[in-house]
């Protein structure tokens, strides 16, 4: 029979139980034993869940606290200088302080780099690599669990994130070197890694290599193979995991490594099952990542079968079946879902039921009708269903996205004639000060929100509350000084989420939470057709915001390439086809809120690096639909009114020219973990437009002091003129508390001022 295991399961619980217990303790109201037993019950939880789906194989080691990268460099010593960590086991408030600068324990200090898992809304936590860099194990976190996981019986398949993919996405400190240069100490320390799981009786290890899955140097490439040639242990089998895309040039080298089966993502790689199948040795376990692992959508069952079928007859046991990549990415289960739309919940499927979906198919190709049947006949009405569904197409939303001329996407005149508009509309100062929009979400706000769904309060009742809370939110802006102001976004419950509730085309869930960081979780909105704005979104409360202040009001919009990738997305169609569908919905909101006199609008797009695939040969397509689509949305105002966009956590030095083909007025970027050094790239580039680099790190509940934001301006114009420097923080402010929001913003204001006064004086002088 074909065998089944899992890469990986969603580790925040069905209820977000780790979210919670994690923002209890770093709060200080749980101890860390507290912390401990919600972990053990989790994980406890989720073993036997999907043993009881039919899981052969489960993995173990996908737990985590915080992100499994960090959990690597904690795992292997890599812990940097300034968390003070000697050699011994690190503990876990060191652990926390390498993700968020601080912890209940310990010194605070400047957290780890954060940036995106691949193509991923996920965010990992970058190693911090030195010439001299030591690895020693350092944590016995996964040697425990997996003694925790036999002691309940389990087939353990430990996970560990491979040797070349962990240095490729470490980031080099303290001088330029090549990070291939410290696999000789590296090497070592994974060889005890496995010696250790051997101890343990563990049979297979789960060795991920997503790294294939790009276009990689030659010298990275030729790494492999040595790496594999020396890093097998006797009475070891290893498990090369690829996933997140097709192999291509990467393919016969996979195929050939010394290891004892290949995963391969066979959802977006479909394509190379064939040509795997005439590379892989005849000794070697093929698994195939059958099941989509990164969307939502119910498989068609019978159409795996026909595929599968003469791929069981050739390999027989050595034919493996799993998700295509670890289902981190998807909710945890759908049968929480009772008031999600019948229909469109019956096209759907969680973490729970994609492990279903693999029972089923182990099932069929063995011959069990029984066991197969029902499961395969609820699949196939699905699938009917969703064909002749009549709410999915709109012949008006197709009839408007053929109509979009190149005039749509441009502005009118060229961006040094705009800002002289803007600037004459606006008058702001040098260094002007902003947030990027959002501002604490207090538990009475939550309170609010909730109550108005539920209907405990009146629409009356709750536009007086939101607007006493924007009233709030004004007054202290203005009161620390800050220039251009937000309304703070009481009434929204996420960025994306609450754009999708009021566009057609979308529906949400009510425990479909996914993991994006640490204890932050998002509920992606589920694009299951046309998407079009039956009415205006935001419009009122930026009227209403700008008529209590004097100074510029942004409004404040989520982009379209944002809320695309963000969501789970409609797989009938090209996504670069739902993008414009969004951007034309989006286009007539910018054009409200300009007619209602808002005149700088933002446009955020944090996620347009995220979407960006894999493969460099590919990039250029996205970007063309992917810019396009921003400059849609923004193309339908006039010169004077002033387009911002955000971006966050993300390499830009490869879409330079992307990003300024956005031709946003201003960006606004993160750049305090990263010390400013992602302005080196708009530097080179000469980029044109004002940019605002972010100068307080709102993922820490650290504080940064006047002096720490002077500095890292100081470093700014080194690379930016004064004149097109703005001061912000990285992000929106929700995730944090107003104590130390307002110190920060006090602060930052501050140091505006001092550079203010210092650029005023040297130009008396």
């Amino acid at each position: 029979m074909t065998t089944t295991h899992n890469l990986g399961f969603p580790r925040i619980g069905a209820k977000r139980e780790l979210k919670r217990a994690l923002e209890d303790y770093w709060k200080g109201e749980i101890e860390q034993p507290e912390l401990l037993a919600v972990g053990r019950e989790l994980r406890q939880r989720h073993w036997q869940q999907q043993a009881d789906a039919g899981i052969e194989w489960l993995p173990v080691g996908d737990f985590s606290w915080y992100d499994q990268v960090l959990d690597l460099s904690t795992l292997l010593g890599v812990v940097p200088e300034r968390f003070n960590h000697d050699t011994t086991e690190v503990a876990l408030d060191t652990y926390f302080r390498m993700a968020r600068g601080r912890a209940p324990s310990g010194e605070p200090t400047t957290a780890c780099e954060m940036t995106k898992w691949f193509d991923t809304n996920y965010h990992y936590q970058v190693p911090e690599l030195i010439a001299q860099q030591q690895f020693t194990i350092s944590s016995s976190k996964l040697f425990d669990e997996v003694a925790e996981a036999v002691s309940l019986g389990h087939k353990t398949k430990p996970v560990l994130l491979g040797p070349l993919s962990y240095l490729w996405l470490g980031k080099t400190k303290g001088g330029d070197f090549n990070k291939l240069d410290l696999l000789e100490k590296l090497l070592p320390a994974y060889g005890e890694i496995l010696n250790r799981l051997k101890s343990q009786g563990v049979e297979w290890v789960q060795i991920d290599e997503p790294i294939l899955a790009l276009t990689l140097p030659l010298e990275w490439q030729q790494a492999f193979e040595s790496v594999y040639t020396r890093l097998p242990i006797k009475g070891v089998k290893t498990m090369l995991a690829v996933y997140f895309g097709p192999l291509k040039e990467n393919l016969k080298l996979a195929c050939g490594l010394p290891t004892d089966a290949l995963h391969i993502d066979a959802v977006r790689g479909a394509d190379e099952i064939d040509t795997v199948l005439s590379w892989l040795p005849v000794y070697k376990t093929l698994s195939l990542g059958i099941i989509d692992g990164r969307n939502i959508w119910r498989s068609d069952l019978d159409a795996l079968l026909e595929r599968l079928r003469p791929l069981q007859q050739r390999l027989g046991e050595r034919l493996w079946l799993a998700p295509s990549c670890s289902l981190l990415h998807v909710p945890v289960d759908l049968e929480q879902e009772e008031k999600l739309d019948s229909d469109i919940r019956s096209w759907l499927a969680f973490a729970q039921q994609k492990l279903a979906e693999l029972n089923t198919l182990k099932h069929a190709l063995a011959g069990d009708d029984e066991a197969a049947e029902q499961a395969l006949h609820e699949s196939r009405q699905a699938a009917a269903s969703r064909r002749s569904s009549t709410r999915i197409h709109q012949p008006d939303v197709k009839q408007r996205c053929a109509a979009v001329t190149t005039s749509m996407a441009e502005r009118e005149s060229p961006f040094k004639h705009r800002i002289e508009q803007q600037q004459a509309r606006l008058k702001l100062p040098l260094l002007p000060t902003t947030t990027i929009g959002s501002f604490p979400q207090t538990a009475a706000i939550r309170q609010t929100r909730r109550q108005y769904r539920t209907g405990e309060l009146s629409e009356t009742e709750y536009q007086t509350l939101m607007r006493r809370e924007i009233d709030n939110v004004i007054e202290k802006q203005e009161a620390i000084g800050i220039d251009v102001l937000v309304h703070g976004e009481p009434e929204r419950n996420d960025m994306v989420e609450y754009f999708g509730e009021q566009l057609d085309g979308f529906v949400f869930s009510q425990f479909g939470w996914v993991q994006s960081y640490g204890s932050r979780c998002v509920k992606p909105p589920i694009i299951f057709g046309d998407v079009s704005r039956p009415q205006p979104i935001t419009v009122a409360w930026s009227r209403y915001a700008q008529s209590k202040t004097e100074k510029p009001m942004k409004g404040m919009l989520t982009g379209p390439v944002t809320i695309l990738n963000w969501s789970f997305v409609r797989d009938d169609q090209p996504r670069a086809t739902t993008c414009l569908q969004i951007a034309l919905a989006l286009r007539d909101e910018v054009c409200d809120l300009e007619q209602a006199g808002i005149a700088i609008i933002q446009i955020d797009e944090a996620a347009l690096r995220e979407g960006l695939p894999l493969r460099t040969e590919e990039w250029q397509s996205y970007l063309d639909w992917a810019v396009n689509a921003f400059r849609v949305t923004a193309g339908g105002v006039r010169d004077e009114t002033q387009i911002h966009t955000h971006m966050c956590y993300s390499e830009f030095n490869d879409i330079m020219p992307a990003i300024a083909a956005m031709d946003a007025d201003v960006i606004t970027i993160e750049t305090s973990r990263s010390d400013m050094e992602l302005l080196e790239a708009f530097e080179e580039f000469s980029y044109p437009n004002d940019i605002g680099p972010g100068v307080y790190d709102i993922h820490s509940p650290n504080v940064p002091a006047v002096e720490s934001i002077t500095s890292l301006m100081n470093k700014a114009l080194l690379h930016i003129p004064v004149e097109r420097l703005w001061v912000n923080p990285d992000c929106g402010l929700k995730t944090r508390g107003w104590p130390e929001v307002n110190t920060a913003l006090v602060n930052m204001v501050s140091a505006a001022l001092f550079l203010r006064s210092r650029f005023k004086r040297s130009r008396a002088s």
